[in-house]
């Protein structure tokens, strides 16, 4: 048979046959410019080279594909037994020029022909049918290398090219029931990023042809682009993927993972049976910084930045159709977390996405010496997405939570805070102003920065009884022993009713707001002296003992203003002293009467 193919069938004699049909079906030019062969030992095979398929026409580059050399050996007898055994497989230099023109024309154009193929009869379905239950009864290959493999994008409406070049792709000796060796090297030049990957593992694909495995996958990625941090990431990882064909179904096993100073381990498992994919994420991390993971930018790319922000102000919600199309459902924890230089710690967090709907079902981490415990809802189903919250913080540390978080150096002490919100859009300018929430706070052992409201009384006094001194200077910060209030938010103002804060010296009561939009202060408050308001080294002063004095927060978050208003203290202070002299004329009255 080998003698007869090889000596009396000339495969040569078919090319003008081929190029023909090629040119009649697609009207594409086809061009095989070596002779195609035989191989005959140590097993009969067809050796293919110099092919070239070209583009349409007017297109660049003139060729749609090119293959350097093509390789297929495969034992003929055992093809009988519906045995397969292939002693190499050798593709070299395949080449795709994939074009897309600015009218909208692909390199695909016109490959489907126009009459296509006749229809398959009936009976050769049936045919068809019958023999699709023909199991295999072994595949043996010698060898598969695919070298110089490249794919090229090419856009001409965009004016952009991707180049993919699979360098090399090798797999060893392969049976079924076998595992075998398998490795590739791989790249890709996009339009801002270069990627570069290679790998090596084990594959086993069972008899049946029903489950393949894939055991320590080690993979390494380099990507390198200006908007990258530090312009390249390098990311390490092992895998062990399992797939069940039948059950349509895959297992990942991420055994390790390395980028980044990242370090995580977890696995994957998913259904690719149903019309939605149904897919299950156990994750668990190191330390991740958000913040360096962020591309640094400069002066000039910040004011860029404000300008494309304010530019984008009608901007379009963003597009969460794809939570339609998605079953998933995410374990996460973390050791710790830094996000715009806020640091968390134990995180442990349950996510799910299905039916166009976020759900982040508990949220748990360690913050600043507190905790933080929050849930919430994403509805993406319509155009103006949708979203509700419930945010509680137990002992929280709360003046480096603030200056970390919004470098605010207000206040201190251990908070408590609690929330509860909803509202829609999620776009910047939308986000804060159409937010509904309700809430509390408490916080306990603290004190208010950038005002000695003791101090600021007591020179006020000072003052109206005509001292001019400076005074002694006392640091700007006030102490409570508690600070509580409720709080609504509507139109991007939170309403503070119900201010209270509590020391050994003031009771301070009030009203206000807080504009979280333009950062505004606007606060009036009745401080009552409780204790003596003495300095040190004074003598004691309890003369504003029981008089409410008005006082004001204005200013900013970043720069509060504190005032006091004067006049009500000197009424309040005439109000003591004729209270007082009241009383004096009345024990005189009462000594004159002898009672």
């Amino acid at each position: 048979m080998t003698v007869y193919l090889t000596m009396f069938f000339d495969l040569n004699n078919f090319k003008p046959q081929i190029v023909d049909a090629v040119k009649k079906q697609t009207g594409r030019d086809l061009l095989i410019k070596d002779d195609l062969s035989w191989s005959i030992f140590p097993s009969i095979g067809i050796k293919l080279g110099g092919i070239s398929l070209s583009n349409p026409e007017n297109f660049s580059p003139a060729s749609m594909l090119d293959v350097k050399e093509a390789v297929a050996n495969v034992a003929l007898m055992p093809l009988f037994s519906q045995q397969i055994e292939v002693d190499l497989l050798k593709l070299d230099g395949l080449t795709l020029n994939i074009v897309t023109q600015k009218d909208g024309k692909t390199s695909f154009d016109g490959l489907s022909g126009e009459g296509g193929s006749e229809p398959v009869s009936d009976k050769a379905t049936s045919t068809n049918s019958g023999n699709s239950q023909v199991s295999l009864q072994t595949l043996n290959i010698g060898g598969v290398e695919l070298t110089n493999t490249n794919i090229n994008l090419i856009d001409m409406a965009t004016d952009t090219k991707q180049a993919f070049s699979l360098k090399s792709f090798t797999l060893g000796q392969f049976s079924l029931g076998q595992s075998a060796d398998f490795a590739y090297e791989f790249a890709a030049t996009l339009p801002d990023m270069q990627l570069a990957s290679s790998g090596q593992g084990k594959v086993h694909v069972d008899q049946a042809l029903k489950n393949i495995t894939i055991s320590d996958f080690t993979m390494s990625h380099n990507a390198q682009g200006d908007s990258l941090p530090k312009k390249s990431i390098t990311v390490g990882m092992t895998t062990q993927l399992q797939m069940a064909l039948d059950a349509q179904t895959m297992k990942l096993q991420l055994t390790t993972l390395s980028a980044m100073d990242i370090e995580a381990t977890g696995k994957v498992d998913i259904n690719y049976g149903n019309s939605v994919p149904k897919i299950a994420m156990i994750l668990d991390v190191g330390d991740i910084d958000v913040d360096a993971l962020l591309p640094q930018e400069s002066a000039t790319e910040e004011s860029v930045t404000e300008d494309a922000t304010e530019s984008t102000s009608t901007s379009s919600e963003p597009d969460l159709s794809a939570f339609k199309t998605v079953d998933l459902t995410v374990k996460l924890s973390a050791k710790s977390i830094k996000v715009s230089n806020m640091l968390t710690q134990n995180w442990q967090m349950d996510m799910a996405i299905k039916n166009g709907i976020l759900t982040l079902s508990s949220l748990t981490a360690d913050l600043y010496e507190g905790k933080l415990a929050l849930s919430a809802k994403l509805d993406g189903r319509k155009a103006v997405p949708t979203y509700q919250f419930d945010k509680t913080l137990t002992g929280v540390n709360i003046r480096p939570l603030l200056t970390d978080a919004a470098e605010v150096d207000l206040l201190s002490g251990k908070a408590s805070f609690q929330v509860k919100g909803s509202g829609s859009s999620l776009l910047p300018e939308k986000l804060k102003k159409n937010l509904d929430a309700v809430g509390e706070f408490e916080v306990a052992d603290g004190s208010l920065y950038g005002v000695n409201i003791p101090q600021m009384i007591r020179s006020a006094q000072q003052k109206l009884k005509g001292d001019l001194s400076s005074g002694a200077k006392e640091e700007l910060k006030t102490d409570f022993t508690s600070l509580t209030g409720s709080f609504t938010v509507k139109d991007a103002v939170v309403t503070n009713p119900d201010l209270a804060m509590a020391s050994p010296l003031l009771r301070i009561k009030g009203e206000g707001t807080a504009n979280i939009a333009s950062e505004a202060l606007d606060y009036n408050l009745t401080t009552s002296v409780v204790g003596s308001l003495s300095g040190q080294g004074d003598a004691t002063d309890e003369s504003l003992k029981g008089i409410d004095v008005p006082l004001t927060i204005k200013g900013t978050f970043q720069e509060p203003k504190f005032g006091i208003d004067t006049k009500a203290l000197l009424e309040g202070q005439f109000k003591d002293e004729a209270d007082k002299a009241k009383e004096k004329l009345k024990e005189g009255l009462f000594k004159k009467l002898g009672i």
